[in-house]
């Protein structure tokens, strides 16, 4: 793992709070947004006069569980602006998910959500390690998405050079980098590996540029992702979390000095977690469903909103506000395979610690008769030097299906393929999973 030197921020005021004072002010804060939520939004009133509970029911932190949860149906159900709690002459922006399974969510912020969401960021960007006068190259999509925006906000904000690159144009990125020696990167891990796949293909070595900061999110990925990327490109990896829903990026991020999670940023969102299954509160350490309450949205307030992100919520580290551990996967992104549960990044994982293979692949879940079968394609490392051996390859392919097998409980086919066989993400998140099995 890189090492960083870098010397301790200035924190916010907030970020160093006492448990009593940080509590005090998500109540104060909480109360606002559930009443504003009831008050302005009809599907909130709605929900909650259903459920038979009202804003004056919320005395303290622990009665938000008596409260209705929201689903990503509940916004889409809504669509388009249905979710709003102010007149549109008060929405200075719109944004709105891909909408690839149906019609996208679409969120909306006020001029003091704008200013809240930069603030947030740019509050990551100093936990990861940077600081005013830095140029920050940003990667990750403009547009709808709020990945590039949130970041580009948050980046000046702390006193940063942009440059807003967004995604594609690969070759260029590479350019980019190499003339205007950027010292941090924010980009989806998948896309950060095509860009290291590129630096290579021209005879780059990704450790000697400029870059020593990079800020991976909008995707899940596995501490061996970070330990084979910090070690491929000299950089410290660090988390950002966010989702459009309840703000875009920046609703928590890893503290680069301890690397053991994102800090939950919960003087804006407050988090618990739930028993996927039941919907009852769990306790801090266990893990289920992440659950996020906007706790100073103006626009679009969320109350408690599944985010289907499967984690658990860590003590206080670095900073006085509770961390959330690595998203294992998305409950809705669980696939059954024979009735064992299994996630993408179990076998990301395991990939990951073989040093033969690239970190790059493809699961294809089809049906044979009444079995359902999975094959996990991957790629060999192209500095492995086996592509000429196939006897290599079926070496790999066999043990990589015997950790499947033994690790997860899962029978599997396991394809090697060349290097660079595996389409590379050049815009938005990686495509990770196939799944031709007929619905139901």
């Amino acid at each position: 793992m890189t090492v960083n030197t870098y010397s301790p921020p200035e924190l916010e005021p907030i970020e160093k709070a006492s448990i009593d004072e940080l509590r005090a002010l998500q109540l104060e804060r909480l109360k606002w947004s559930v009443r504003h939520a009831y008050e302005n939004v009809p599907h909130y009133r709605k929900a909650f006069d259903d459920k038979g509970v009202h804003p004056d029911d919320l005395k303290t932190l622990e009665d938000l569980a008596k409260f209705p949860f929201t689903t990503k149906h509940d916004l889409r159900d809504n669509y388009p602006f249905g979710m709003f709690a102010v007149p549109m002459n008060k929405v200075a922006r719109v944004h709105a998910s891909s909408g690839t399974t149906g019609k996208p969510t679409v969120v909306g912020y006020t001029l003091k959500d704008i200013d809240t969401w930069a603030n947030v960021v740019a509050r990551s960007i100093r936990a990861s390690g940077g600081r005013p006068g830095d140029m920050v190259h940003i990667s990750y999509g403009y547009g709808l998405f709020t990945g590039g925006m949130g970041a580009h906000y948050g980046a000046e904000r702390l006193g940063c050079t942009v440059i807003p690159m967004s995604g594609g144009q690969t070759e260029k990125q590479v350019q980019i980098i190499q003339d205007f020696k950027p010292s941090i990167i924010m980009v989806t891990p998948s896309y950060m590996l095509t860009i290291l796949d590129e630096m290579e293909a021209q005879g780059i070595d990704p450790k000697s540029t400029s870059l020593r900061i990079g800020i991976f999110g909008a995707e899940p990925w596995t501490p061996a992702m970070r330990l084979a990327v910090e070690a491929r490109a000299g950089i410290d990896a660090v988390d950002i979390y966010g989702l459009s829903e309840v703000m875009g990026p920046g609703v928590a991020n890893e503290c680069v000095e301890t690397k053991d999670g994102p800090t939950i940023w919960e003087d804006h969102f407050y988090p618990e977690i739930i028993n996927p299954e039941t919907g009852e509160v769990v306790p801090d350490g266990e893990e289920g469903e992440l659950v996020f309450t906007s706790l100073s949205k103006e626009a679009m307030p969320v109350i408690r909103y599944r985010t289907r992100d499967l984690t658990r919520l860590l003590p206080p580290t670095a900073r006085s506000m509770r961390r959330m551990a690595k998203i294992t996967g998305r409950s809705d992104d669980m696939l059954i395979i024979r009735g064992v549960n299994v996630f993408p990044t179990q076998i990301e994982e395991l990939i990951c610690k073989m040093p033969k293979l690239a970190p790059q692949y493809l699961l294809e879940v089809d049906k044979n008769g009444h079995m359902d079968t999975l094959t996990v394609k991957v790629e060999v490392n192209a500095e492995a030097n086996v592509g000429r051996h196939p006897e290599q390859k079926e070496a790999l392919a066999k043990e990589l299906t015997h950790h499947i097998k033994a690790l997860i409980g899962v029978s599997c086919k396991v394809v090697v393929g060349e290097p660079f066989s595996i389409e590379r993400v050049t815009v938005g998140k990686a495509k990770r999973v196939v799944d031709r099995r007929p619905k139901e």
